[in-house]
Formats: C-alpha cells, sequence, structure tokens
C-alpha cells in the first residue's frame, strides 16, 4: 500500500469512527430516555420503536455518505500533503543518475517539508561542488603525473639515440624528474589520508612541531637567504602529530620558497586563545592581487607570480595544510600583506583549560 492510500484510508476511517461516536452520543442521550410511547399534536402518538426503526437506516446512510466522503476527501488531501515529497522523489532520481545541478527550490511556508527540501538542495549544492573539485583534482594530478613520465620518457630517447652523450647528465636529470614524481605521489598519498581523517588523535604541541620544521627546513632557507623568526610560545593541541608535522612543515617551506629573492624573512608564532589554538606563518614576498589569495589552497593551483623552482614543491602544499586543518575540526585564513607575501593562520579547537604557561602538560611530545 501506498502512504497516499494508507493516509486516505486513515482518513476515512478516522471520519467514520467520528460519525460513530457522533450517532451513538445521540442514541444514549437523546434515544434512550425517549418513553415508549411519544404524544405528538394534534392526538397521536409515536411509539419508541417506531423512532428506533427510522433512526437506524438513516444512521447508516449518514455513516456511508461518510465514508465515500472520506475516501474521497482523504485521497485529494494526501495527495496535496505528499506532493512535495513527490518533488523531493524525483530530484533524489535525478541526483541518483547523475544530475547534481537539479534544484528543488520548493515554496510555500516553512514547514517540515520546506526544511526538509533545502536541507536536500544544500546537500546537492555541496555534493555538486566536491564532485567538480575532484574532477578538477584528477585531472590536474593526471596531467601532473603525466609530465614527469613524458620528460622520462624524452630523455631516455635521447640517450638512446645518442649513446656517447653525456649520461652523467642524462642521470642527473632523470634523478631530479623521479624525485619530482616522488614527492607528488607522496604528497598525493597525504592529502588522501588527510581527507579520510582516519587518524588517531593524541597530545601534541605545535610549538615543538614548529621548532623540528624549522630544523629540517633550515638548509633550504639557508641556500635562499631567508631569516626564519620563531616566536612561538608552548601551544597544547589535539590530534595526529604526523598530519600536524606535515601541515607545519608544508606552511614553512612554502613561506620559504615563496619569498623575496634574497633578504627574505619568515615569521613563525604559535600561541594559546579561549577556545582555540593558532598558528601562524607569515613571509615577506611579493605583492599578490587578493583575488588570487582564495585559489591558492586549490589543488596544483599557483599564484602567476610564484613560479617553479628547485624547491616550488607540487602545486599541493597549502591544499594539504587547509585538509589536514578542516579534519581537526580547524580553520585556513590566507590574507596577503600589504607590504608582500601572505599571513597564513591555522586555528585549531583547544584541548581544554591551559595550563600555566611555564609548564609542560603532561603526556605532550
Amino acid at each position: 500500500m501506498s502512504v497516499r492510500l494508507k493516509l486516505t484510508l486513515s482518513y476515512a476511517g478516522f471520519l467514520v469512527v467520528a460519525g460513530v461516536l457522533l450517532l451513538a452520543s445521540v442514541w444514549l442521550f437523546l434515544l434512550r430516555d425517549v418513553p415508549d410511547v411519544l404524544a405528538t399534536p394534534p392526538g397521536g402518538v409515536l411509539k419508541r420503536s417506531v423512532l428506533v426503526r427510522n433512526f437506524l437506516p438513516a444512521a447508516g446512510s449518514v455513516l456511508f455518505f461518510l465514508l465515500l466522503f472520506g475516501l474521497l476527501g482523504g485521497w485529494i488531501l494526501a495527495g496535496r500533503m505528499l506532493a512535495p515529497l513527490t518533488r523531493i522523489t524525483d530530484a533524489t532520481r535525478m541526483a541518483a543518475n547523475g544530475s547534481l545541478s537539479h534544484r528543488i527550490r520548493l515554496e510555500g511556508p516553512e514547514d517540515e517539508f520546506r526544511e526538509l527540501a533545502d536541507a536536500f538542495d544544500a546537500m546537492l549544492a555541496r555534493l555538486e561542488a566536491h564532485v567538480a573539485a575532484q574532477r578538477r583534482f584528477a585531472a590536474n594530478a593526471s596531467h601532473e603525473l603525466r609530465t614527469p613520465l613524458a620528460i622520462t620518457q624524452a630523455l631516455l630517447e635521447v640517450a638512446r639515440n645518442d649513446p656517447a652523450g653525456d649520461a652523467g647528465r642524462v642521470f642527473d636529470r632523470l634523478h631530479t624528474v623521479n624525485a619530482r614524481a616522488i614527492d607528488l605521489t607522496e604528497a598525493l598519498l597525504v592529502l588522501s589520508r588527510a581527507d579520510q581523517g582516519a587518524f588517531t588523535r593524541v597530545p601534541v604541541d605545535l610549538s615543538l612541531l614548529v621548532e623540528e620544521a624549522i630544523e629540517t627546513l633550515l638548509p633550504i632557507a639557508e641556500e635562499r637567504g631567508v631569516t626564519i623568526e620563531d616566536f612561538g610560545d608552548i601551544t597544547p593541541a589535539v590530534g595526529s602529530a604526523a598530519l600536524l608535522l606535515q601541515m607545519t612543515t608544508n606552511l614553512v617551506h612554502n613561506a620559504i620558497v615563496h619569498n623575496l629573492p634574497e633578504n627574505g624573512t619568515v615569521w613563525v608564532d604559535t600561541g594559546v586563545r579561549a577556545e582555540t589554538v593558532v598558528l601562524t606563518v607569515e613571509n615577506s614576498g611579493e605583492v599578490l592581487a587578493p583575488r588570487l589569495v582564495p585559489t591558492l589552497t586549490e589543488p596544483f593551483q599557483r599564484g602567476t607570480e610564484r613560479l617553479r623552482t628547485d624547491h616550488a614543491g607540487v602545486g599541493l602544499g597549502l591544499a594539504i595544510v587547509k585538509s589536514i586543518a578542516e579534519v581537526h575540526d580547524g580553520s585556513l585564513t590566507i590574507t596577503p600583506r600589504r607590504a608582500g607575501g601572505l599571513r597564513i593562520t591555522v586555528e585549531l579547537p583547544a584541548p581544554g583549560p591551559a595550563g600555566p604557561a611555564h609548564q609542560r602538560p603532561d603526556g605532550f611530545r
């Protein structure tokens, strides 16, 4: 039985029951107290048995009419009530067939059906955006992975066609291209692991992660003439130590390689607020257009002035940072500096009331 038929029978049944109760009330409160013989003017009499015989067929006719009226009215009312649900079902079928651009846009009062339709439209919008982002990501990843493979094939063709050539130079170039392909593959794996959110949350100290990231990247900073200034204080957080270290390393690495050609500076700061812990990384550099900033967290997106160098990465740095921040229930904010460069802030939920600034909480590493 369909829901509409069930509602129709329910409406009709309720109406018939209400009619039966009404007629029973008439019988109980009126006919029961009627005497056996009722005098009627002028000089006539009406027996109670005759009144009862006349009442019962009339009551049956009324109940039959109520049943028909309840079925017809219930069918119409149920159809009107379920019409929004039919639109939602049609939209669901269209979405299941791959049409994510369709929207219900249900009009009318703010009732439960309107809330359900609006929530479904919002879900379709998010799903459509997610699918579009995944398609762009797949296309960009395919392009990025194809480039080192094509270069490798070209170098091998050159080496085969010119056996007397400089083999050492070819090997060095192959080593560089292969290393870049490995870096890209590892970055894709990190991004996938971060998106899945499959990790164990443990106590960590962001300030220690910053120190480790700076120590790791210091040779690159010195090579490029970039000074790193760390203002971090003890910053307890909860999450994956490996992913948060990857996030911190990406931020510092991004600030180093996208800096001034010489005498650049990177400022790193960590701190605790009322309900969040904050990691801020700023760097000097070229002035960026405000319209360019929102695109920097898209996979494989680089600003027009942010050209590849030996350490420029694979275009996934800030995308990985954003993904890691989000799976830790945090947020990422990117702001261009007036003097040039960027200010990137990551806010994560605080693990609880912070202890005194001079003490490291037990369990943090």
